[in-house]
């Protein structure tokens, strides 16, 4: 059985040369993100399968997870690289976009990361990681958005490792 890999949030940075990598070990590699047509070159680098899906929508996450679980049949990696950035003084930071910077990085993570979960848990094996950032650990002036995002998802990789562990799930948060 060959060993796959998801890419959630996929782009030409780090999950771009993650993919890369995952292609050279011998995974099969699917990448998902809102606009799949930035995806075109890296998909032929990598044989990927491109999926369209927002991560803060769930019954798109879903569509996905449950799209790789009819061509795939399992997940072996799972990475959640999307993240979404409002920068400017927080007294002028507009409510609405760091209500939408939040839930990209951080709820998306949960969502995706659940739906991971529950098939990684009917096998008792996986990995699911999190693209983290020095944000994650030390909030920056002029960055409160992105530091309340990344800090949620260490929050969230590290309540996920406690309890999934035990059950055969490994659980990676990466400071980037």
């Amino acid at each position: 059985m060959s060993k796959t890999a998801l890419i959630f949030g996929a782009g030409s940075g780090i999950s771009a040369s993650f993919a890369r990598q995952l292609k050279s070990d011998g995974y099969r590699v699917a990448l998902a993100a809102r606009r799949p047509e930035k995806l075109a070159e890296l998909a032929a680098q990598t044989a990927a399968v491109v999926l369209a899906a927002d991560s803060t929508r769930p019954d798109q996450v879903s569509a996905a997870f449950d799209h790789l679980d009819r061509n795939f049949g399992h997940l072996d990696v799972v990475l959640y690289n999307a993240s979404q950035r409002v920068r400017g003084p927080i007294a002028e930071l507009d409510p609405a976009a760091v209500k939408e910077a939040v839930e990209v990085t951080a709820f998306g993570g949960f969502v995706v990361a659940q739906q991971a979960a529950r098939r990684m848990l009917a096998r008792g094996s996986g990995t699911i990681m999190f693209t983290g950032a020095s944000a994650s650990v030390k909030g920056y002036a002029q960055s409160a958005a992105f530091a309340m995002g990344k800090f949620a998802l260490r929050g969230l990789a590290q309540s996920m490792a406690r309890e999934l562990h035990p059950q055969g799930i490994h659980i990676a948060h990466f400071v980037i």
